[in-house]
């Protein structure tokens, strides 16, 4: 006791030049005494605090380590003594009142620390609402910082007041039920906020029948409501997170003809199917501006770009129906003989070469083609240098590896630092790959890893990885070579030979580690081939095997799509879908696979 008042004297002890001392003597003295608080000494940080004048101990920046050292030392009359001292003394500080009621508790005695603060609530105004909601949630009680906000929408009679902060409330203690209504009553009133109710609900929304659930309550609002435009948009936006791009075309050309933006909703909309490979929702979303906007400012837009979905379409179903190639084909020549061969349908006819090339083995056809777009005088320089990069590829199924490269390199040089020079590189890369010079292929993919397209970005560390995996034990890479002829192969769409080089290599690297990508890239082929049970045995070869971990999830989604689309067992293609989902839900199949059970499950939008 001597040692600590001692060290209280010398703490208030003034310099004699000193001419202020009560300004800044007890502020030393409080601050050793917060100092012994945070490091756990309250005996000391109680006798320093109780020293301090009656308005300084309850200083904002006092109080809450003099209650918390007095709490810690059990000494709860004191600190009842003190709050209630604090609560008189600052009666606009909403805060003390949570904090006498926060020494109630501590004492044990929850009736009268919750009769504080309903009476704490029954005075509040609207200045200390914040506040007071803060404190509640800094001692983690979330009921009464929900009862806080509502208090304070009452105060301001105005049913979407604390709205963001009961939705950031709501995210927070995952009370799903009450969230769903606060975003709805929000956006009803306030269109403005839904970025933010979009921002809030993403990260709020993980479970499947936290989906469910909004998407109910918001086709029962659109239904009731059709005049709230944000009940559409928030079902719009709900939909395209979940990939039901045919519900969410309902939604946007509901809002296209409110809105009378002449197609340009479902443009967008349409465009996201299509990168999503929804091409069913895509034709229909772009037929929907060809019908209803014919003369429009998307109408030429709209009918390239269906052909260019029903084009995706035809060459992503096994296997190839070349009757259907041929009726596009048809359509391609049907529109350059309405819009003319110019600059602005350039990217018809370079679609047009690549059906011509990849579907029809026409290269002849192809390359005059690809060499009237290269030769437009007016063409975007893009288009120009898609079609370069096309031309190169077909040098490259001619097996003119030189000429490709060229070609490349060309593209390369006069878009630095742009996504279409990105992807010449990764064909040179590729170009290096097939010829099994993995060191000239890495030396492209390591500047690729860094490029600002996504899809590029991947793609190189796909094929960076794939080389630096199979050449550890493998030094030579004998096993990778095998495997990158194989891949020109398929590249020549020699698809026979592909599989009988896969089958060769599987025999003669037994157990290698590039086992589980041959079996995999045999199973994608025999699908192509329209050998659906030879895929499926094929590629239960990898989901049986345990040692085959890397590929599995692409495997048992590739299963699934082959029972659904292929084999048409839905039942089975409903069990694997489901099978994805608990057994990897990391995996970048999950939302679709999400998608597809639910469908088959029965789920669809009404």
């Amino acid at each position: 006791m001597r040692q600590l008042l001692l060290l209280a004297a010398l703490s208030f002890t003034l310099p004699a030049q000193a001419q202020a001392p009560k300004q800044w003597v007890p502020v030393e003295g409080a601050t050793l005494a917060r100092d012994y608080a945070r490091r756990g000494e309250h005996e000391k940080a109680v006798f320093l605090f109780g020293r301090l004048k009656n308005d300084e101990q309850t200083a904002p920046v006092v109080f809450p380590d003099y209650i918390a050292s007095l709490q810690a030392l059990k000494r709860y009359k004191e600190a009842e003594k003190l709050a209630k001292k604090a609560v008189r003394q600052h009666p606009e500080e909403g805060g003390y009142g949570v904090t006498l009621g926060g020494v109630y508790q501590a004492a044990g005695d929850l009736p009268a620390a919750e009769k504080q603060w309903a009476r704490l609530l029954s005075q509040l105004t609207p200045a200390q609402v914040q506040a007071v909601a803060s404190e509640f949630s800094r001692r983690e009680l979330p009921a009464w910082t929900e009862r806080t906000y509502l208090r304070g929408r009452e105060l301001a009679k105005n049913d979407t007041e604390y709205a963001p902060q009961l939705i950031q409330h709501y995210t927070q203690t995952q009370n799903q039920e009450k969230l769903l209504a606060e975003t709805l009553r929000l956006v009803q009133q306030d269109e403005k906020q839904l970025p933010f109710v979009r921002n809030m609900l993403q990260n709020a929304l993980q479970e499947e029948k936290d989906f469910d659930a909004l998407e109910k309550l918001l086709i029962a609002a659109t239904q009731q409501h059709p005049e709230q435009a944000a009940y559409s948009e928030l079902l719009l936006w709900l939909q395209v997170q979940r990939r039901d791009f045919a519900g969410a075309l309902i939604q946007a050309r509901a809002l296209d003809r409110r809105g009378r933006s002449q197609g340009s909703r479902v443009m967008d909309l349409a465009a996201i199917a299509q990168q999503n490979k929804d091409y069913e929702s895509a034709i229909e979303g772009y037929e929907y501006v060809m019908k209803e906007y014919r003369g429009g400012p998307y109408y030429n837009t709209a009918r390239q770009r269906r052909l260019q979905t029903r084009e995706a379409q035809v060459r992503d179903t096994y296997p190839v129906d070349l009757a259907k190639v041929r009726a596009l084909v048809g359509e391609y020549e049907q529109l350059l003989a309405e819009l003319g061969r110019t600059p602005d349908t350039a990217p018809v006819l370079r679609n047009l070469a690549n059906l011509y090339a990849f579907q029809l083995d026409d290269k002849p056809k192809a390359m005059s083609l690809l060499e009237e777009v290269t030769a437009m005088p007016r063409a975007s320089a893009e288009v120009v240098d898609e079609a370069k990069i096309t031309l190169g590829d077909l040098y490259l199924l001619k097996a003119e590896p030189w000429e490709a490269t060229l070609l490349y390199s060309q593209v390369e040089k006069s878009h630095k630092e742009a996504p279409l020079g990105y992807e010449a590189k990764l064909r040179n890369a590729r170009l290096s790959y097939f010829a099994g010079d993995f060191k000239l292929a890495q030396s492209h993919l390591d500047i690729l890893k860094e490029a600002t397209t996504r899809e590029i970005s991947n793609d190189a560390m796909q094929l960076s990885l794939l080389i630096q995996d199979n050449t550890v034990e493998d030094t030579l890479g004998l096993g990778l070579k095998a495997f990158a002829a194989v891949e020109q192969l398929v590249f020549q769409n020699k698809i026979k030979e592909a599989i009988t080089g896969l089958d060769a290599l599987l025999l003669k690297f037994p157990g290698h580690s590039l086992s589980d990508d041959s079996y995999y890239l045999k199973a994608q082929l025999q699908r192509r081939m329209g050998d659906h049970a030879g895929a499926i045995a094929t590629l239960e070869r990898i989901t049986l095997n345990p040692k085959y971990d890397v590929l599995s999830d692409d495997a048992l989604f590739l299963l699934a799509r082959i029972q659904e689309e292929d084999v048409k067992d839905k039942a089975k293609a409903q069990e694997l879908y489901n099978q994805v989902l608990t057994k990897y839900p990391g995996s970048i199949y999950v939302a679709e696979a999400r998608k597809r059970f639910r469908k088959l499950r029965g789920d669809g939008v009404q």
